[in-house]
């Protein structure tokens, strides 16, 4: 995959600051929060932020925001560490932490005590909700905004000591409650939490709001450019004030620049919902190959180079959209179409015998591992008496324009022979069990024969003597309906003050049929692939070998359809 040259209007941006001399170098930075694993989500922004480095020369920060520590652990650090890796990028100017720069929070909110710019407030979560007003009513001031700069400076140090409980006073900056912005009237810069932290330990009882921390951990790093989602665009002039009236003790001026963020249909784009499915129990972890974290998409076997194509191909803009995620899926067919090799798997078995070939004959065929490749070599395959057909690739009293196997109808078997289906054997209750052919011994592979013109098509097949059993995990979205599922990530402030999801209406929207297990069987070669390895299932798929697999039992996850399955669903003619 070659990355797009087209330019954006962030990078026209860029460009024009570094013509007008406001910088020298382009540095930025990923600020993740370590309280779950990224999801495909998050992609857009972290291709971006490291992309855009790239492109100018410049350097790029990995800054974990772990700014809440009731949500934060070390398996999500780690984990975002490998995806970032996995799609291909490097933290080029280095690896940072929010809580590094938890002493300059405090000296800053401390000199805004004294300067008047910040106060001790008192205020309930209801009361500061009621007092903050509407988006056509100004809000109030607080009755504790005015108290002298030395109670304040008195009260924010007895919090830090630990003698007031949660959420029994905040720290608020004091610009305008009158201001139209709401996020400009009178925030939060710290609260009181009683969490261990996983890096300070108890060193700390208060924490830095994201909305204060952020803009600072960006100067003190020489950020020059904060690459973020729209829904932060209103958060801009916060950010502008906090860099600003903190100048004297921040080495920079960073400009926040927003873009729109990344929606797909049938998707879940929330942490805080992915992490109700884990906890619920409706999945079987954070890389459960029917999330959308790319631990589980790469499980799954998508690929870092695939989704990088992705996110080039929807483009970088200004206004919000919804991606279908066929699109994504398309991508990851035009990556793997070149990468994976081809092997011969049936899913739902149903066995074919050739009543014509004798039972110890055993003949030796050669077919290629990729149709384009011609150097990666061929494999060889045992055709026997016996051999397993898809069973969707059988009917007794077939439908109009069906063109596999039935009774009088002729089929290829890929890379053997042509094949007439001659009846069917049932169980007691009607199902069939077994079906009988003849085989046209003239119509070998590579000889005169094949070239004979028939209407049936090319169907898969799996010789009875060398049939690995295996799983198949087959996936569909994990959302019933075609809708996105858009969720505006709150910030730090809205969620202390009881930001809330409607789990009932999440959970009632899942597609209980977003996993379908089956028990097939496949060529030798499976065995030998390592976890993680990719096929094209002929007919079928691709496929990624899952960590689930054993000796006995390999399984596999099925990566994307060899088509888009919303077509198929909306009615394409197969």
């Amino acid at each position: 995959m070659s990355e797009s040259t087209r330019s954006n209007f962030i990078w026209d941006a860029i460009e024009d600051d570094l013509k007008e001399g406001k910088y020298t170098q382009v540095h930025t930075r990923f600020p993740p929060e370590p309280n779950g694993y990224m999801h495909i989500g998050h992609c857009k922004a972290l291709i971006m932020d490291f992309l855009t480095a790239e492109k100018f020369g410049g350097k790029c920060n990995l800054r974990f925001d772990d700014t809440n520590p009731a949500k934060e652990d070390m398996e999500y650090v780690y984990n975002i560490q490998k995806d970032i890796h996995w799609l291909g990028f490097d933290w080029t100017g280095g690896l940072f932490y929010a809580s590094d720069y938890y002493d300059k929070c405090y000296e800053i909110a401390e000199d805004w005590i004294r300067r008047g710019l910040a106060y001790v407030d008192e205020l309930s979560k209801d009361e500061m909700r009621a007092y903050r007003g509407t988006l056509t009513t100004p809000g109030k001031n607080s009755p504790w905004r005015d108290r002298p700069a030395e109670e304040s400076l008195d009260l924010f140090r007895r919090m830090r000591a630990g003698e007031f409980p949660e959420g029994s006073k905040t720290l608020r900056m004091k610009i305008d409650m009158a201001s139209p912005n709401l996020v400009m009237r009178d925030p939060a810069m710290y609260r009181i939490l009683y969490k261990e932290h996983w890096r300070t330990g108890n060193k700390w009882c208060i924490y830095p709001m994201y909305d204060f921390a952020h803009p600072i951990g960006d100067a003190l790093e020489g950020v020059t450019h904060s690459l973020c989602s729209l829904e932060y665009e209103i958060h801009r002039p916060l950010y502008d004030w906090v860099v600003e009236h903190s100048s004297s003790l921040l080495n920079s001026k960073p400009r926040q620049i927003e873009f729109a963020r990344l929606n797909m249909t049938r998707t879940v784009m929330s942490k805080r919902y992915l992490r109700q499915l884990v906890e619920g129990g409706y999945v079987k972890g954070w890389d459960d190959p029917r999330m959308p974290t790319l631990s589980a998409l790469r499980r799954r076997g998508y690929t870092g180079s695939a989704i990088r194509d992705f996110v080039d191909r929807i483009g970088m803009s200004k206004a919000d959209s919804v991606v279908d995620y066929a699109l994504l899926e398309s991508c990851v067919r035009d990556d793997l179409g070149e990468k994976a090799s081809r092997v011969m798997a049936v899913l739902r078995p149903l066995k074919v015998v050739f009543t014509n070939w004798p039972e110890d004959r055993v003949e030796e065929l050669t077919v290629e591992n990729h149709p384009d490749h011609p150097e990666r070599g061929t494999r060889t395959l045992h055709f026997g008496r016996t051999v397993y057909i898809e069973r969707d690739d059988f009917m007794e009293e077939p439908v109009k324009k069906f063109q596999r196997m039935y009774p009088g109808f002729e089929v290829r078997l890929k890379g053997a022979y042509i094949v007439r289906c001659d009846g069917c054997v049932k169980d007691t209750e009607g199902n069939v069990t077994e079906v009988h052919c003849t085989v046209d011994l003239d119509s070998a592979s590579g000889t005169p024969g094949a070239d004979r013109k028939i209407k049936g098509k090319t169907l898969h097949w799996v010789s009875e003597m060398d049939a690995v059993p295996f799983e198949a995990r087959l996936y569909e979205p994990l959302l019933n309906d075609d809708s996105e599922e858009v969720d505006i990530p709150s910030t730090e402030e809205e969620e202390a003050e009881g930001a809330s999801v409607d789990k009932k209406d999440f959970i009632s929207r899942l597609n209980p049929n977003s996993l379908t297990v089956l028990h097939g069987v496949a060529e030798p070669c499976v065995l030998d692939a390592a976890e993680g390895d990719t096929f094209q299932f002929l007919r079928s798929g691709y496929f990624c070998k899952d960590p689930d697999s054993t000796k006995e039992l390999p399984v596999f996850n099925r990566t994307v359809g060899l088509r888009d399955s919303f077509a198929k669903q909306k009615g394409a003619k197969e």
